[in-house]
């Protein structure tokens, strides 16, 4: 799978901005095919070149052949996209990309997860969501690049597309990931706000005489700031902004479980797997819950093929190898930052750990008062820059597919003030909705569930229907395994916690955020 995958991509690494030509319709990048000349013949500049069509029954002897034809496929409207619009990345963009999307305040209610499951299941169940994870990533970025089809997938709706079909990929997939890119900048406006309320108040201490703002106004605030930065153009001019973001998730989530350590075990914590549980079916709708809680962990699959679209690849050197090695630095210090959380916040604050904000609202309810608020403010800040940061890097692709609209019927590039306004109205929408719907954190095992599929389970039914391995073989049976696994899995979370918020019910304060 890797030497002749490798000899069959033939990319150009750099994407000028070509003259307008037609484009097609499809799931991948469309294009018209160019003329067969020798690669000597060929101009140094190729707009947006793709995977050699070299038909397969040349191969092996058909090597030279293969090495004398440059078969490039031109899409124009990929250099006119934010996504596409620079093919200059490499392997420490791919990871400072994926570090700053990969992790997040999803991850600081894990030890919620754990006062349902226990310490042993808990343990057990985080570290095969993060092998399962880990596994369809790699399926991703071994997809990102086809040698039968002769293009490269550079949107997760694409490759969806190609392997479903258009009509199943928009039922199957469109919302799981539209909702991944919105609905975590929503979030993540919420969060940004209310923890800059509380920057604020640390800061002040009583001390100043300004007065607060009101949530509303610091949710305003937040998104201004967020929509600035949207302006940069395209997903590898944030790559900066990316690096801050990585920076600053690794360190707010250091600082929390390393203070909660260093204050000690809260007095009367209970390590007993949902001790209020009533009955057997509430106990089996909890596990459901906690599992919807770890699988949401665990984002950004939706941003993977976009971020390796950002890459220059050819036949001596695809892109897939510098995205893997990219994948595996950035995944190595998400494990470092999940498991001391949940397993520090779990052994610290036991049941008592609040279900709204998880282990954010811990340190600040429990040790707000002997924490140093040097410690406490820096923690603040660095929660405010990383949400700052994903905003940009989720955004991207609902950034990508607006303008695409624009670029489909009109053949040409957006202009530069058509694409502020389009961002801005992108960005003050989701203040909006964040203003209307505060109470969207406490729905974080529904959406966990609704969002699995993307992380669990459709890489694996693309690898089956793109790649074809041998039926009935190792790789067949693992990927059909793990498929109807977590096709299984997200429909049972899904009821799990549709059931949980009709029991426990939802503070749904709307259009009052808190």
């Amino acid at each position: 799978m890797g030497e002749e995958e490798g000899k069959e991509i033939n990319s150009n690494p750099v994407t000028p901005r070509p003259p307008p030509l037609h484009v097609g319709g499809g799931g991948g990048d469309q294009i018209e095919p160019a003329k067969k000349t020798p690669r000597s013949m060929t101009p140094r500049i190729i707009s947006t070149p793709r995977i050699s069509l070299t038909p397969r029954f040349i191969t092996p002897l058909g090597s030279p052949i293969r090495r004398a034809l440059h078969l490039t496929k031109l899409d124009p409207q990929d250099a006119w996209l934010p996504i596409t619009e620079s093919r200059n990345g490499n392997a420490y963009y791919a990871a400072f990309h994926t570090l700053c999307s990969g992790i997040g305040i999803q991850a600081l209610i894990l030890p919620v997860a754990f006062t349902i499951l226990g310490w042993t299941w808990g343990i057990i169940c985080l570290t095969l969501a993060f092998i399962w994870q880990l596994y369809t990533l790699y399926l991703l970025v071994q997809l990102h690049e086809s040698h039968e089809t002769g293009m490269r997938y550079s949107r997760y709706m694409q490759l969806a597309n190609a392997a479903f079909g258009e009509r199943m990929a928009k039922l199957v997939a469109l919302f799981p990931i539209m909702y991944l890119s919105g609905g975590t900048c929503v979030a993540l406006i919420i969060i940004g706000g209310s923890t800059s309320n509380i920057f604020f108040k640390i800061l002040c201490a009583g001390t100043c005489g300004a007065h607060s703002l009101t949530m509303v106004e610091w949710y305003l605030v937040f998104t201004s700031a967020a929509v600035l930065l949207s302006q940069l153009p395209n997903l590898n001019s944030i790559a900066g902004v990316s690096l801050i973001g990585a920076i600053t998730a690794v360190g707010y989530c250091t600082l929390i479980w390393v203070i909660s350590v260093a204050k000690g075990r809260m007095p009367g914590v209970s390590y007993n797997p949902d001790p209020n549980a009533h009955s057997e079916s509430v106990r089996v709708f909890d596990l459901l819950n906690a599992l919807g809680i770890i699988s949401f962990a665990f984002r950004g699959h939706n941003l993977i093929l976009e971020i390796q679209a950002t890459m220059p690849s050819d036949e001596k050197h695809p892109s897939r190898v510098p995205m893997w090695r990219g994948v595996k630095v950035s995944y190595l210090m998400i494990a470092a930052c999940l498991f001391p959380l949940a397993i520090a916040g779990f052994w610290t604050y036991g049941d008592k750990i609040p279900e709204n904000g998880g282990m954010l609202t811990a340190l600040y309810m429990y040790h707000g008062r002997d924490t140093a608020q040097s410690l406490l403010g820096l923690t603040s800040l660095f929660v405010i820059i990383n949400a700052v940061s994903s905003f940009q890097i989720y955004g991207m692709p609902m950034f990508d597919d607006m303008e695409s609209q624009f670029t489909v019927r009109m053949k040409r590039p957006l202009p530069w003030w058509l694409r502020a306004i389009l961002r801005a109205m992108f960005g003050y929408g989701c203040f909006f909705v964040a203003v209307a719907i505060p109470f969207l954190g406490s729905l974080a095992g529904l959406i966990g569930g609704i969002a699995l599929p993307v992380t669990l389970a459709y890489p694996c039914f693309m690898w089956l229907k793109i790649r074809k391995p041998r039926p009935y073989g190792p790789t067949w049976w693992l990927n059909w395994f793990l498929g109807v696994l977590g096709m299984a899995l997200s429909g049972v979370v899904i009821a799990a916690g549709i059931y949980v918020i009709i029991e426990t019910g939802v503070r749904a304060s709307f259009f009052k955020p808190r």
